[in-house]
């Protein structure tokens, strides 16, 4: 599989593994399809593992954990994540370290290389706040700023972390700003969509600007893992699990009927095409939320196929449009 640069990080593969699908977010499997299937995407050149406590309470992290017995083979690296929300500041540092010290225990090594703030980061006063689960999810601008990003420095000057990231779902202004300022990010995850869509990670009103933040990235050397390639199930052939017919990703899998229409014509898997056509974007590395060896073997073969024609893009840009 082919690397490529990383903003300022290491060479990465075109694809990153992800822990969705291996905490068992994304339909049914087993552990041990899952710790196999982290084997199977070493094995075909992917050298990122991207996780989070978050997936399936530990799972992913434990799958990863297992697969290798902490020793990661040479040059495969992990990330994870911390989903801080909006605590008391005295607290913000013990939470973060706990996050760091619970997934080295799960992963069962010594450091992680690249470690995101999983929260959506949000301006002080923005409707955002009035969502019920704000206090949870939500980060203000102001706490980053000030608190949580020394601290990631902090981090990195220790050597508990190799570099820091953000995951780039919040408001997007303030996505925007945060890249803009210094120290910046090393990394950030953008939604990488056909529908430039971040379904039910989305808690504001207007576009997700997925695409001028990718470019903002770009321009300052940061490194960009794009994210929700198939849109949680929305942009492949059927969601795999039950969902209530006003979720996110049912509305947008209803909005993708002309793609899946298109792909039926020129007989060819939406997941596929879904894939292909997210890493013709302004990313580095495309993560994948599979949950077994088939589905990784099917991104492996898009990847391997490389981004669509622009001809093609054209066509997906009309059905959805």
């Amino acid at each position: 599989m082919q690397t490529h640069s990383f903003g300022s990080l290491f060479p990465v593969s075109t694809l990153t593994l992800g822990g969705g699908g291996l905490g068992m977010l994304w339909g049914q499997t087993t552990f041990d399809e899952c710790v196999a299937t982290v084997r199977a995407a070493v094995d075909a050149g992917i050298n990122l593992l991207d996780l989070a406590p978050r997936y399936g309470d530990g799972k992913a992290e434990s799958v990863v954990g297992a697969a290798f017995g902490g020793r990661l083979p040479a040059g495969v690296r992990v990330t994870t994540k911390c989903n801080l929300g909006n605590p008391p500041i005295a607290r913000i540092e013990r939470i973060l370290r706990q996050s760091i010290e619970s997934s080295l225990r799960l992963l069962q090594t010594d450091r992680i290389d690249l470690f995101f703030l999983h929260s959506n980061i949000v301006p002080d006063g923005h409707p955002m706040w009035a969502n019920k689960d704000a206090i949870e999810r939500f980060t203000p601008y102001p706490m980053f700023t000030d608190h949580v990003r020394p601290l990631f420095e902090k981090f990195v000057k220790e050597g508990l972390i190799g570099a820091w990231g953000i995951t780039g779902i919040g408001q997007p202004d303030a996505i925007l700003a945060v890249l803009r300022q210094g120290p910046a990010p090393a990394a950030v995850q953008c939604i990488a969509n056909l529908l430039d869509s971040p379904g039910g990670l989305k808690f504001y009103e207007g576009p997700s600007k997925a695409r001028e933040i990718m470019a903002v990235a770009r321009a300052q050397g940061i490194g960009v893992m794009g994210i929700r390639a198939v849109q949680a199930g929305a942009l492949t052939a059927e969601i795999d699990r039950a969902l209530p017919a006003a979720h996110p990703e049912v509305l947008d899998y209803a909005r993708a009927a002309g793609f899946r229409a298109l792909c039926a014509e020129i007989g060819e898997n939406p997941a596929v095409i879904a894939h292909r056509y997210a890493l013709g974007q302004a990313i580095d590395t495309l993560v994948l939320g599979v949950k077994n060896r088939l589905e990784l073997a099917e991104c492996v073969a898009a990847a391997a196929a490389g981004p669509l024609p622009a001809d093609l893009v054209a066509r997906v840009d009309a059905s959805v449009r």
